[in-house]
């Protein structure tokens, strides 16, 4: 009778980690009628271009629809990340540029180029070698706006897609010998004119499940905007002439989370601290998760992060897959239609979440009026957070220099999307180290 017990004591612990494991495991997807199969395994159902696939050099592998929307140019949709080894997660429902604001510092101009202009039809470049040491993906593209009023279009060669070096992956020495490996990324870019400026949009896809958002400009500087001002401008001609105007570069993207599906997502923002303690070798930082259930805005600080969660899908460790919004260098800045909401303290923001909605794609001079004008009016609503929107605000104040003249040195501005937790060690481990998660051993 004990061995009885022992026995069934054994089935259930193993019945038990089975379905700890398959909790642990980002499930796939399931086949949604007449979708497309990628190489990764991934359904995806792509309304106007073949899926994009890609393995990169550390067996993991990106997959994704994409298309151009004549405002905000290159959008990318249903976004999944297949680290080596795994099943598919899907990461993102769609990832585009959702305004960039350019006003100058004299106060006499400003523009909104993706609401007023746009970054696709006529504006989105048809790309050579040049621009493309990759694949030339084609694309049908409107001469006037959507295509839906007279104008026609044509088939056009204008997202670039490379796989590129990324450097050093990782590199570490325990004594025994040197573990290194390199990385590649894959690549994606449009390139879109807009006035005497000429914008890229570049994303890249990391090996380790990173998304990196970038916005370059080049092209010339505005000659309808010089002055004699020193304040407001730098010289670029002979001696102490030909001013040109300062001016930023006010961007902000929109991130549609779908963190192992779509809904359910839940938003944390992280801070550290120092307590005013001292240690024995180093003052005392207390850190910890304060969690955002409801929509609104936030400002960058020294130490803080945000990450969005999906509470309900585990890695192998038992931990909640999650993934940081990570700043790079930016200039704080206020839209210019954000003004009206200023209440004594500054209108801008970092990063702002809200609930999704189909009608809230710009913002600032959202078309749809039914439901707000901007991030502002989407966030005011504090409408409880599950299926998230990341509004992320990156700015650049460009103070011209003689080397602006001509063209221009590429110059840009971005973010980072960083995994936490989606994998219990990172995608692509030596096999010397595939058993080191948690506390090494002591090393001798």
């Amino acid at each position: 009778m004990p061995t009885i017990i022992a026995a069934a004591a054994i089935v259930a612990l193993v019945v038990a980690a089975i379905l700890v494991v398959e909790q642990a495991v980002p499930a796939a997807p399931a086949p949604r009628g007449d979708e497309s199969t990628t190489s990764s395994g991934v359904d995806l159902d792509c309304a106007e271009n073949d899926p994009i696939t890609q393995e990169l050099l550390s067996g993991s592998m990106w997959s994704m629809c994409w298309r151009v929307d004549a405002s905000r140019g290159l959008v990318l949709e249903d976004v999944h990340f297949t680290p080596a080894g795994h099943r598919p997660v899907q990461v993102l429902a769609e990832l585009s540029i959702g305004q960039l604001e350019v006003p100058y510092d004299t106060g006499l101009r400003n523009t909104e180029d993706i609401t007023t202009q746009g970054f696709g039809g006529s504006h989105m470049m048809t790309l050579t070698e040049t621009e493309c040491l990759g694949e030339r993906l084609d694309t049908y593209v409107p001469k006037i706006g959507d295509g839906s009023m007279g104008g026609g279009g044509e088939q056009r060669a204008v997202l670039c897609q490379e796989v590129v070096d990324g450097g050093i992956a990782y590199r570490s020495d325990d004594g025994s010998g040197a573990e290194v490996a390199r990385r590649t990324d894959l690549r994606l870019a449009t390139i879109s004119k807009v006035g005497w400026y000429e914008y890229v949009s570049q994303y890249t896809f990391g090996g380790d499940g990173s998304i990196r958002s970038d916005l370059g400009a080049t092209g010339d500087l505005s000659p309808e905007d010089y002055g004699d001002d020193p304040a407001h401008g730098w010289p670029v001609g002979p001696g102490d002439t030909d001013y040109a105007t300062s001016h930023s570069h006010n961007a902000v993207w929109r991130v549609h989370w779908a963190l192992g599906g779509q809904g359910g997502q839940v938003v944390e923002q992280y801070d550290a601290e120092p307590t005013g303690e001292q240690g024995p070798r180093s003052p005392l930082v207390s850190g910890g998760l304060t969690p955002i259930s409801r929509e609104g805005t936030a400002e960058a600080a020294d130490r803080r992060w945000w990450r969005v969660v999906n509470p309900d899908v585990l890695n192998e460790d038992g931990h909640e897959i999650s993934y940081q919004v990570d700043l790079g260098a930016t200039t704080p800045f206020e839209l210019t239609q954000d003004d009206h909401h200023d209440d004594g303290d500054r209108a801008g923001y970092t990063v702002a979440f809200t609930e999704a909605d189909d009608c809230q794609l710009f913002a600032t001079a959202n078309k749809e009026g039914r439901c707000g004008s901007g991030v502002l009016d989407f966030a005011q609503d504090e409408a409880e957070l599950s299926d998230v929107v990341t509004w992320v605000a990156v700015g650049f104040h460009h103070v011209a220099r003689d080397e602006d003249q001509s063209p221009m040195e590429m110059h840009w501005q971005g973010f980072t999307l960083t995994p936490r937790d989606l994998t219990a060690q990172r995608v692509d481990p030596p096999s010397a180290r595939e058993d080191v998660n948690g506390k090494p051993a002591q090393v001798p």
